[in-house]
């Protein structure tokens, strides 16, 4: 037998994956992990047994959930599903995906249209972070099909209006969590920043890395990638992490001058380069370039929002507004999203029988 679980696939800004209301599933987190992993096909790298596309920017989950908050619609918890290995990572934050909780929330019934654009305010479980979706609703329905464009995504789609809140420190309770803006680990100078992800962020010319390669130049050096790895099992001990040799942060990002932007940088996931950039990870950057004493001020080009952040699929625009050096008032990004298919997911019923099944025998 198989449990059948209501979804909906989406895709949101430049990541993909399966959208779940938080009552569709598993209430204890070892039973909802199970489900996931089973879902997505892991582990295995093509991850075939599920609907995972083998790469960590499609093995992603959103769970969503009406907020008890007073003036928050919605909770939405991100969860990172490993491709190769049986490992769950729910401590950072997904803004790719994030592009997607509004018109989900919005069909699902959770949050009722409000004209020609509606509002949808999102807590994110995992930082804590508040963020603001302005989503397209003309005709009382979400409208996925517009003139917007986003590099890493083909073809134009209905803008999301998209301005994160309450993302400094939003892991670790400070911007710079050891204190300083530049530390020194093995020699190499990186700047550790909790900003909406905690991220590592490096030159990449110190490891002999040109920012404007292409991401297979890097992914294709084990050498390097193990030397970033050692560096950044490190940077997550002083962020106050402990050993984050099963976790996906702190990211790793390598940065550099770029011709036609503030600077150029290629951000990993955190074994492999983000064929984009993540909208969590681009509001770290884009914070640290702005921040005086950080590597990538020292690269960046003077002035102050937007940030153009060169990627290999193109440049993300990130609108900061700073009150002082390090009290960041809020980070805005334009993303898409589309709904692609919806019905019911399909996982054996050994992992999990389901709400009915369990209430039945309860009786």
């Amino acid at each position: 037998m198989q449990t059948r679980i209501p979804c909906v696939m989406m895709r949101g800004g430049t990541s993909r994956g399966p959208y779940f209301l938080a009552d569709d599933l598993p209430a204890d987190t070892a039973t909802r992990d199970a489900v996931l992993v089973a879902a997505m096909g892991s582990p295995h790298l093509l991850q075939v047994d599920g609907i995972g596309g083998g790469n960590t920017l499609t093995s992603k989950v959103a769970i969503v959930s009406r907020s008890p908050e007073p003036g928050v619609d919605v909770v939405y918890l991100f969860a990172q599903v490993a491709p190769d290995r049986l490992q769950v990572d729910t401590r950072p934050n997904c803004g790719n995906m994030l592009a997607g909780v509004g018109p989900f929330a919005i069909e699902a019934g959770l949050v009722p249209v409000q004209g020609e654009t509606t509002l949808v305010r999102i807590r994110n479980q995992n930082t804590g972070a508040l963020v603001e979706a302005l989503v397209q609703t003309p005709g009382g329905q979400v409208e996925y099909e517009g003139a917007a464009s986003i590099p890493g995504v083909p073809g134009t789609a209905a803008p999301i209006q998209m301005r994160f809140r309450q993302v400094a420190g939003a892991k670790t309770g400070k911007l710079f969590p050891t204190g300083q803006r530049t530390d020194v680990i093995d020699g190499i100078e990186v700047s550790l920043v909790d900003c909406a992800m905690p991220c590592m962020i490096l030159r990449g010319s110190d490891v002999g890395v040109d920012v404007g390669c292409a991401p297979a130049v890097i992914d294709n050096d084990k050498p390097l990638l193990a030397r970033l790895e050692k560096l950044r099992l490190e940077a997550g001990r002083r962020m106050g992490f402990g050993d984050v040799s099963d976790s996906v942060i702190p990211k790793i990002v390598l940065v550099g001058p770029a011709a036609d932007a503030t600077l150029g940088a290629r951000y990993l996931t955190p074994h492999a380069v983000h064929k984009a950039m993540a909208v969590t990870g681009g509001i770290c950057i884009a914070t640290a370039a702005r921040v005086p004493g950080t590597v990538a001020h020292a690269v960046a080009t003077p002035g102050g929002s937007p940030v153009l952040l060169a990627h290999p699929s193109g440049v993300l625009e990130v609108l900061l507004e700073l009150h002082g050096e390090e009290d960041v008032a809020w980070a805005g990004v334009l993303r898409t999203a589309r709904r692609i298919f919806e019905g019911n997911l399909l996982v054996p019923g050994k992992i999990w029988p389901g709400r009915q099944a369990l209430a039945q025998a309860a009786e």
